[in-house]
């Protein structure tokens, strides 16, 4: 795509106030304030030193209260010295096994410490030979992520952090070692800590560095030796998904470090080679200022591998393994086909927002607390065969720029993704940035604007950066679409959801559901959550296509509402025998919606104004389970950690 340089200052402002911080209630006048004064700045005059320095006073609390920038992302902006009271006795030791497995937990200590302290902390690099000290760009070149500390970037970005305080005996100093006597006494005690972190194939080496200091003011004190992965081109987190509705096809998509073509054996004796790709920094998006994915976030993403499974039945279970000889094969893998479109049956789980989280106590860029939970339990719906697919519906793993996170997501998502089809739609984070052709000109992808996503996530779309499309499974057609390309009336998503879902064969799929990422009805009024002319122009094609149920994330919790047109509810739901809220949609008024963003990322509060359309609303992790039949559409919200189902309904026909 031709990425074009922002002509003024009005990008500038978004990338203070991204919708990474969606939704920050309590600042919009603010946020306003600030918005004339910077259009006023770049039509008349330039931004001195001295009018920069207030900006970004002035905004610091803002930044640090409503942007989810931890100190951990702030020591990309810091300067990594040597320390300058230098410690000889001070090493950092590592045990793990040797070389590295795909997936493992590695235990780093720092012997010889003079002065436990709880600014000491320990970060893991790659790849080892990347440069851990300044890279100087002015203040523009770190004030467009919304960072506002006062020193250069980095020139690499450190993928975890801990502080050596994670080991509860390391600053009160219990494991002691005596240095140096002198006359028969002790002149020299050091202190020793040991932490544990989570390593997954990057396919790049990894070193780890000791720093005093900080995360704000940080200096080198010591680094490990080198580690290697003991198969960099280990092909690795493979991942299903659908490509028709006939069930009988799967496309399955893996990563590894080896460009040449590799085999998916399959069903008892069948293969099929897979079709190579990658992307590099040059494909990444940038502006005058360089974003996370073209900068200090890059890393190389190997080669992402793809190919389709054909001649299988529906409904059905297979095994798979994939990889060469060459490089090494996966493990024996057991998967279920869909069942295909026309059939009676479907089970599917629907969520947005997930990301990732740690398995260790790291500090990462941009930690979901509640990702491995919902994973977790997702995981074991799958197990017991009570799933055919799931649906993600955006902000998928909150990479944003840095590259590296995506390995990780891949490896939390494998249990469920190398089983089912595991279908998703686009979100901001994966898409948007400024001039990048998005509808929304913040910086929220962090320059990645949908390539690392379209690769690693190949839907039956049409074309690249048109990430629309439907498929059809059981009694369901699912019209799948991005709030992040243009929807406004005419354009060409908009002609294609017209089409798409006017031709829907209603005897053979009873069920339209309709899903994105942004949406039309929330009751959280922050700043991105949502945008009146996206309902203005998509509503009436749902109303004029009766679409049964809508389904959004972006807003991180769960929400429910009547049947809802124009904000006004045009039919109530009833309680069944079991006190099941049931919507009868033979009488047809409007569609349901439902806020799914509750899967991962920080959840949002609710305000204690209660909106007319809002039925339900839940801010606890979890996940929607839906059981569709030709009469029934039924749904329930599960809360991850317990299993307990929160909230209930149906549509009935």
């Amino acid at each position: 795509m031709s990425i074009h340089k922002p002509k003024n200052l009005f990008p500038f402002f978004f990338f203070f106030f991204s919708s990474s911080m969606e939704p920050c209630t309590g600042v919009v006048k603010y946020v306003s304030i600030l918005l004339v004064f910077f259009l006023n700045l770049s039509s008349s005059s330039t931004l001195t030193p001295s009018l920069l320095d207030a900006v970004v006073t002035n905004t610091t609390v803002l930044h640090r209260n409503f942007t989810a920038v931890s100190q951990f992302r702030l020591i990309n902006r810091q300067i990594l010295k040597d320390c300058s009271a230098s410690n000889p006795f001070l090493t950092l030791n590592v045990t793990s096994n040797s070389p590295l497995s795909d997936d493992t937990f590695i235990t780093v200590t720092a012997t010889a410490v003079s002065n436990p302290s709880d600014g000491d902390w320990v970060a893991m690099i790659s790849p080892s030979d990347s440069d851990v000290k300044s890279c100087i760009l002015n203040e523009f070149y770190y004030l467009q992520t919304g960072d506002t500390a006062k020193l250069p970037l980095l020139c690499h970005y450190p993928v975890k952090a801990q502080y050596m305080k994670n080991d509860p005996d390391y600053l009160s100093c219990k494991k002691k070692e005596c240095k140096k006597f002198q006359n028969g006494k002790c002149v020299v005690t050091t202190c020793s800590g040991s932490i544990k972190f989570h390593v997954v194939n990057i396919r790049s080496d990894i070193e780890f560095v000791f720093f005093s200091g900080g995360f704000l003011t940080p200096c080198v004190a010591a680094r490990s030796t080198p580690l290697s992965f003991a198969n960099p081109k280990k092909p690795l987190y493979g991942h299903l998904s659908s490509v028709d509705s006939t069930g009988s096809s799967m496309r399955l998509t893996w990563v590894s470090g080896d460009k040449e073509p590799q085999l998916i054996q399959y069903a008892n004796g069948k293969t099929v080679t897979s079709a190579v790709t990658t992307f590099s920094q040059a494909d990444m998006c940038s502006s005058d200022l360089p974003s996370p994915a073209k900068d200090f976030g890059w890393h190389d993403p190997g080669y992402i591998h793809s190919a389709v499974m054909t001649g299988l039945k529906p409904s059905s279970t297979f095994s798979y393994s994939y990889g060469s000889n060459l490089v090494g094969w996966s493990e024996q893998i057991q998967f279920s086909t869909p069942p295909a479109g026309g059939a009676d049956e479907l089970r599917f789980i629907a969520y947005g927002d997930m990301g990732k989280t740690p398995l260790d106590e790291s500090e990462e860029h941009y930690i979901q607390p509640g990702a491995l939970s919902v994973i977790k339990a997702i995981a074991n719906d799958v197990n017991s065969n009570s799933v055919h697919s799931v649906f993600h519906i955006g902000d998928i793993s909150y990479a944003t720029g840095f590259l590296a996170e995506w390995d990780f997501f891949l490896n939390l998502i494998n249990p469920v993704a190398s089983r089912i089809s595991y279908m998703t739609a686009i979100g901001n984070h994966e898409r948007d940035y400024v001039d990048s052709g998005s509808v929304y000109i913040t910086p929220d992808s962090g320059g990645e604007c949908g390539v690392p996503y379209e690769t690693y996530f190949p839907m039956p779309t049409e074309a690249k950066d048109k990430p629309w499309y439907s498929i059809e499974q059981a009694s369901v057609h699912f019209t799948v679409i991005s709030t992040e390309h243009d929807w406004s009336e005419n354009s060409e998503q908009y002609e294609w959801m017209k089409k798409d879902m006017a031709s829907v064969n209603r005897q053979n799929t009873p069920w339209l559901v309709f899903m994105g990422h942004r949406p039309m009805y929330t009751s959280n009024h922050g700043l991105f959550s949502f945008d009146d002319k996206f309902t203005k122009a998509v509503e009436p094609l749902l109303f004029e296509n009766k679409v049964d149920l809508v389904l959004f994330g972006h807003v991180h919790n769960y929400e429910r509402t009547c049947s809802v047109l124009q904000g006004k509810c045009k039919a109530m739901p009833t309680k069944d025998k079991s006190g099941v809220d049931t919507y009868d949609n033979r009488n047809y008024s409007a569609p349901v919606h439902a806020i799914i963003g509750m899967a991962g990322f920080t959840l949002d509060k609710f305000s204690n104004h209660v909106e007319s359309w809002s039925l339900k609303r839940i801010s606890e992790f979890g996940y929607l389970r839906a059981h569709a039949t030709r009469n029934h559409l039924s749904l329930e919200f599960v809360i991850s950690k317990t299993k307990e189902v929160k909230d209930s309904f149906r549509i009935t026909k």
